[in-house]
């Protein structure tokens, strides 16, 4: 019988990072460095804090630097435990130490849904949470824990939401919604979903960001879903059929206000690593004086 306690999260991590050539030839995208933080590592912190510490990552080929990161250095932490470098130290368990990382292969890129669907022998009978590594939420906004507890009142699948600007839509999956009687107007009813359309024809200005609490209903839907979009098995068009699917709980949006940062390409990336240092207590003061001094020289 289906729970409605969620333990488990999901991280697809198996794409090959061509927008960060050459950084990504031999090093996974998710293991660029944020700050001093790789953004997998953020990915992980954020699922931890919402209390699932049992985390399958979707990967494939080239990615073995993931597992390694997750894994126990022994070497490292003897080395710096002689030096009695107790900081570094628990920089480098606290990776480790996290949660309880699983990995399993997509084996060849069919999309976020194929990812999602590598998944269905791991997650079983449960909800789940999947959490996209190019958007990172920051850790004062508890985005996940909010939806999660959706998913415990009203059953079914919950998405994150984002107002965007209308010339942006067409950039993500895009949501028709209704309000919920009784519910905080951020909290929303799913109608259908678009993944990318044209400004024209999109139903709202609300974009899918990468933050899901699924039941595992999908895993039948997706089983049964065609390539959509770029070839691809597209998550958006199974969550479109669970979306006016009263018997799998239908889906609920939860619109964000909070703070996002968008790792998914070149600029964005530099804008969120800026973003981060800038708000770092050891970094951000010497950090934003020598920005503000730079920005006045251009």
């Amino acid at each position: 019988m289906t729970s409605n306690t969620v333990t488990k999260a999901v991280i697809p991590a198996a794409g090959l990072g061509t927008r960060f050539l050459p950084a990504t030839k031999a090093t996974p995208k998710e293991m660029l460095p944020v700050v001093d933080t790789p953004a997998i590592q953020l990915v992980v912190e954020e699922a931890a804090s919402a209390g699932l510490t049992d985390v399958l990552m979707v990967t494939g080929r080239n990615k073995r630097p993931l597992e390694d990161h997750f894994d126990r250095a022994a070497e490292l932490e003897v080395l710096l435990e002689a030096k009695g470098d107790v900081a570094r130290l628990d920089l480098v368990r606290r990776s480790t130490d996290l949660a309880s990382v699983h990995y399993v292969r997509q084996g060849e890129p069919r999309g976020l849904g194929h990812a999602v669907l590598c998944a269905a022998a791991h997650v079983g009978d449960q909800p789940f949470a999947v959490l996209l590594g190019d958007d990172l939420i920051d850790e004062r906004d508890p985005l996940l824990k909010q939806m999660i507890d959706i998913r415990h009142s009203r059953g079914g699948s919950v998405i994150a939401l984002m107002e965007v600007p209308a010339d942006q839509i067409h950039l993500y999956g895009c949501a028709a919604v209704a309000p919920i009687a009784g519910e905080h107007s951020d909290i929303v009813q799913v109608l259908d979903l678009v993944e990318k359309p044209p400004a024209a024809e999109a139903p709202s200005n609300l974009a899918i960001i990468g933050r899901y609490v699924l039941d595992p209903a999908v895993f039948g839907v997706l089983e049964r879903t065609e390539p959509g979009r770029g070839g691809e098995i597209q998550l958006t068009d199974a969550l479109q059929v669970l979306a006016s699917s009263p018997d799998a709980g239908g889906v609920t949006g939860v619109i964000f206000r909070g703070r996002r940062y968008d790792t998914g390409d070149r600029l964005s990336y530099l804008q969120a690593v800026v973003q981060l240092a800038a708000q770092r207590e050891d970094l951000g003061p010497d950090f934003t004086k020598w920005l503000k001094s730079f920005v006045a020289t251009l």
